[in-house]
């Protein structure tokens, strides 16, 4: 697939480098660059091909947040709209609401985290606004020394969307969360790392090249299904009320990779070889 805003490669391994493609726009997110994203995360990414996702940005920077010289409203919204709450929740997937009222963020986000696989960020430069909050959805985040991270809603007028109020609390905690967000300061990496949002800081030459080793290191000789099944659980344990809904989540991944992958997994650990798990994250086994 071709597209106007973004770059897609996958390597032998199976990892895809997904690069933001407006350098000269410091890759500022368009609706065009919204719609973009989410079809590839919702379709290229879920190919069996692709084993982890890494994400990153042409030149300088990561993604400078909104491109605000679009005309009209910026964000893709209909101003002639007036969305009631109750009918909003329970019609937000129909016109007039979908396009015109939904945040093209949020839709991005929630596509990444759909998708069972591993996605990690490489965050090369400036990273602002939903260049910040698209990451949050993302497994994990690395940057370079020179990225430059700023939740600056509050400098705009305008709220964290992208879904990133559920999100970056639990990344992060309650109090450094609201802390970056009501100050809309701009983060050095190093800032970054101290607060929890990133795994770890690297050299620019080093960055991507780090994020992808690492990323192969998550999917070489494991079981796709595993894996996907293991971020589904880890994500919905961590929002559970009580800890029987993880106990009754795990007891059927269980079931179902021990007479799936999990055979293979035991006999090569038996007969001291690399297993040759077949299972796919497209075709995960009913648990939820």
């Amino acid at each position: 697939m071709t597209y106007e805003t973004l770059l897609w490669d996958v390597d032998d391994h199976g990892v895809a480098t997904l690069t933001l493609h407006r350098p000269d726009q410091l890759n500022a997110f368009s609706v065009t660059m919204a719609g973009e994203l989410e079809q590839v995360f919702r379709t290229d990414a879920l190919a069996d091909d692709v084993r982890a996702v890494v994400v990153t940005g042409s030149g300088r920077a990561f993604c400078a947040g909104m491109d605000l010289s679009a005309d009209g409203n910026v964000f893709g919204l209909d101003e002639s709209v007036r969305p009631d709450p109750a009918e909003f929740r329970a019609a937000y997937d129909q016109a007039p609401y979908d396009a015109g009222v939904r945040d093209t963020g949020g839709k991005v986000t929630l596509a990444i985290h759909a998708l069972p696989k591993p996605v990690l960020a490489a965050i090369n430069g400036p990273a602002v606004g939903i260049g910040a909050t698209m990451t949050l959805a993302m497994d994990l985040r690395l940057a370079s020394t020179r990225a430059r991270i700023g939740f600056v809603f509050g400098r705009l007028g305008i709220v964290p969307e992208a879904a990133s109020s559920y999100f970056l609390p639990r990344i992060v905690g309650i109090q450094q969360a609201l802390e970056w967000v009501y100050s809309a300061e701009i983060l050095t990496a190093d800032q970054a790392l101290a607060g929890r949002l990133l795994r770890s800081v690297h050299e620019p030459d080093e960055l991507v090249p780090a994020a992808q080793e690492l990323a192969r290191s998550f999917v070489d000789g494991r079981s796709a299904v595993a894996l996907g099944l293991a971020k589904q659980l880890l994500h919905r344990g961590a929002a559970a009320a009580d800890p029987l809904e993880a106990h009754l989540n795990d007891s059927l991944a269980m079931y179902w990779t021990s007479i799936g992958d999990g055979k293979e997994g035991v006999a090569a650990f038996r007969e001291k070889r690399e297993p040759r798990f077949t299972g796919r994250a497209s075709e995960l086994p009913p648990v939820f």
